[in-house]
């Protein structure tokens, strides 16, 4: 899937520059999460907030690095065409710096566990998004049902660690071969990361040189074993809570 079939750059745009209120904030996060209203001209709506200054310090993710993760998978999310990731820019806000994403109207009921069955086949590209960003959360609350049935993957702040952190409740396609067209999507991307590419830079603003290596290494394990890797039964490999 080429980068034009997934058209959001205006909406990042809107995201970008327009003027963000407060409407409330969400008090049962670790970390600080605000619900922004978004004017920009005519057009307005809903998007999240996520201050750099209120991520909650964590014992293996470098502290302040929580939202450039997030834009990072969105932009990495653009390159592939897949899967479905709310626009996501980092900016300026009412509490600083921070990254803000599109707010998706979504099934107050759905997530991985309703959706398990008969969404399988839209659940397949966020299990190979995840592997390939060494996800550490993919919760099933992590899973939006909009109202025309898009899947859409949220929540990405723990990604692109160097060491294996791969922890998700989507293990439908341990072991099954990766189906077409995402080994080629995958081989297109791999010459997008190369050094002095636009994407390589472009990721290179939110993640660190080991990150990216790291990246590169995983793309290649995933290219050369062509199928969705089992869990690891050394380590944990299921978040916590699983919703």
């Amino acid at each position: 899937m080429a980068e034009s079939t997934y058209p959001f750059d205006e909406t990042a745009i809107w995201l970008a520059r327009g003027r963000m209120e407060p409407v409330k904030q969400f008090v049962r996060s670790w970390n600080q999460v605000f619900l922004m209203r978004v004017e920009d001209g005519e057009r307005q709506g809903l998007a999240i907030y996520k201050p750099r200054a209120g991520e909650y310090p964590l014992w293996d993710f470098p502290r302040g690095t929580l939202c450039l993760r997030e834009v990072a998978s969105y932009r990495l999310s653009r390159a592939l065409g897949w899967p479905r990731i709310p626009p996501t820019v980092l900016r300026d806000g009412p509490y600083g710096l921070g990254m803000v994403q599109q707010f998706i109207e979504a099934d107050p009921k759905a997530n991985y566990f309703t959706l398990q069955e008969s969404q399988r086949a839209n659940l397949l590209p966020v299990a190979l998004f995840d592997h390939l960003v060494n996800n550490a959360d993919r919760k099933g609350g992590h899973l939006l049902l909009d109202p025309e049935g898009h899947i859409w993957a949220i929540d990405h702040a723990l990604t692109f660690h160097v060491e294996p952190k791969l922890r998700t409740v989507i293990w439908d396609f341990a072991g099954e071969p990766i189906p077409a067209p995402y080994p080629e999507d995958l081989i297109r991307l791999r010459g997008q990361l190369e050094a002095g590419q636009p994407l390589q830079q472009d990721l290179a603003r939110f993640l660190s040189l080991a990150e990216l290596d790291g990246l590169r290494r995983r793309l290649d394990h995933l290219l050369a074993l062509n199928r969705f890797p089992h869990p690891d039964p050394q380590r944990a490999h299921l978040p916590r809570p699983l919703v």
